[in-house]
């Protein structure tokens, strides 16, 4: 997990233009017609032979229990958090960061990668399935996508992901954990708020989750690196200052 964490670091040689299209292709496109396969026959068995999975209804008319006026607006703005505009901003202004700082081309674009796979398998998934958003009062206008899976769930979690994969750069330990952990809990966070809203079951969301966590380690993933050299010197060290 160290070596993939910290492949670009590791090998931070640059790809031709050509190698990286070639390894995008091969690596993150090619597989992920088969994340949208399983999405998809996720989807068809929750609105065919599951019917519907009936238990998720009492997970929402709980969350429609639990409404405040504090709660409506905190879930108003981490719903807000993992919607398209948004997440597109975030990315875009990250990305002119990162390229600027690290003139690192090859490695800014692994974020807009993980979301545009995203919302690909995301908007062709809800097409086919064409499943109805949950029997309750919905705090929010319904966008014209169906429920599963849930498009705000998985583009923040293919984002900060990612963003939460970056922060293990962060030399200062202190810092790099509490950069980490608020990444990981923003998709968990816009989840949650979009099960409290109404917008969403659980099952929705929880492959949202699927959708977006698969997108960002296959953009992380995308570009050959060769770390086999560098973990074997990097292990004989270590060994040699054991003796």
């Amino acid at each position: 997990m160290h070596t993939f964490l910290h492949r670009y670091e590791l090998d931070s040689s640059a790809p031709t233009r050509k190698e990286a299209w070639r390894d995008f292709a091969v690596r993150v496109l090619l597989p992920a017609v088969g994340l949208w396969v399983v999405i998809v026959g996720i989807g068809l068995l929750i609105t065919g032979p599951l019917d519907n999975l009936p238990g998720e209804a009492a997970v929402n008319e709980w969350f429609v229990e639990q409404r405040t006026e504090t709660l409506d607006a905190v879930t108003t703005v981490l719903s807000a958090i993992g919607t398209t505009e948004f997440i597109i901003g975030a990315c875009v202004l990250f990305v002119a960061l990162f390229w600027w700082r690290t003139k690192q081309w090859w490695l800014a674009i692994v974020p807009p990668q993980a979301i545009a796979v995203q919302a690909i398998v995301f908007m062709t998934s809800a097409l086919v399935v064409g499943r109805e958003r949950p029997d309750v009062e919905k705090l929010d206008d319904s966008p014209p996508t169906s429920s599963f899976p849930s498009g705000h769930t998985g583009a923040s979690t293919a984002f900060y992901v990612v963003l939460a994969m970056l922060a293990q750069r962060i030399g200062n330990r202190a810092l790099r954990i509490a950069v980490t952990v608020v990444c990981l809990l923003v998709p968990l966070a816009v989840g949650t708020a979009r099960l409290y809203r109404g917008m969403h079951s659980l099952s929705d969301v929880m492959v949202g989750l699927l959708n977006g966590l698969v997108c960002a380690f296959l953009a992380w993933n995308y570009l050959r690196r060769d770390t086999t050299s560098v973990t074997a010197r990097t292990r004989s060290t270590a060994r040699s200052l054991t003796r």
